[in-house]
């Protein structure tokens, strides 16, 4: 049978979510406390492969078992044996069909920066940081050029093994919460790093260094190295998958409350 989970993490002691040899993955924590609840070995196929120092409040993936256990158990097991920045919050037999990452339709991220002089404290590995003031509503302007479906090979990675570099925005709002400014960002998909590199050229124009038409200037060169600073991990949460109905995928969003 086929079993889908959605999992929350906590991104700031991994190197990411995929197995590593040599390095502490969610991946291997996860099918780990898998293997044990289902004693055989699991292996798991994930929605998206999020960055080290990347959180996900709502990560999903799949797997295929012999093994019958019932909703309860799946979870209850799987958290038991899990470490503490990892927790299996749903899961569910769903059909054959189903694939946790191309029955995907929709994907929504949230990036978070602190706006003051000061760095953070209890707060670090978990917001951004940006000390000189950020101009909010320039960030929104500049935002809107990047909106719809174009070729994002500007705001890609070097190392981005996707076959093409075109993504449909659907929505990408930027609001300041007293000293946050929050970057809300939905689409079909994303390239390696495309959220942050889009954070990258909106805090650039927030702080003044460029002008809010620069983000249509990056876009329509399609040349990395016309981008700007890559944004850090820190800050950067997968907040939402979205999945046909057919498939009774549970929506847990929820925002992370950090104003």
């Amino acid at each position: 049978m086929r079993i889908a989970a959605i999992l929350e993490y906590d991104g700031s002691n991994f190197s990411g979510w995929q197995r590593q040899k040599d390095a502490r993955s969610v991946q291997q924590c996860v099918e780990e406390a898998l293997s044990k609840v289902a004693n055989e070995l699991i292996t798991v196929t994930v929605a998206g492969r999020t960055d080290a120092g990347v959180h996900a409040l709502t990560q999903v993936i799949h797997f295929d078992t012999s093994i019958e256990r019932n909703e309860y158990s799946w979870v209850r097991g799987a958290v038991s044996n899990l470490p503490d920045d990892v927790a299996l919050l749903w899961a569910g037999e769903v059909d054959a069909g189903f694939h946790a990452r191309f029955s995907a339709t929709g994907r929504h991220y949230h990036y978070v920066i602190l706006n003051r002089p000061i760095r953070p404290t209890y707060l670090r590995g978990r917001v951004s940081w940006e000390y000189r003031p950020l101009d909010a509503a320039a960030m929104q302007q500049g935002a809107q050029y990047l909106i719809g479906e174009h070729d994002f090979s500007s705001f890609r990675s070097a190392e981005c093994q996707a076959k093409s570099p075109v993504r449909e925005l659907r929505a990408l709002e930027v609001a300041r919460h007293g000293e946050f400014v929050h970057i809300r960002i939905y689409a079909n998909a994303f390239l390696q790093h495309m959220v942050r590199n889009i954070a990258g050229v909106l805090m650039s124009i927030g702080a003044g260094e460029r002008k809010p038409g620069w983000a249509k200037e990056v876009l329509e060169a399609r040349d990395r190295t016309q981008g700007g600073v890559t944004a850090l991990a820190d800050g950067l949460y997968l907040t939402d998958i979205e999945y046909p109905e057919q498939y009774k995928i549970p929506r847990l969003s929820r925002d992370i409350g950090l104003w």
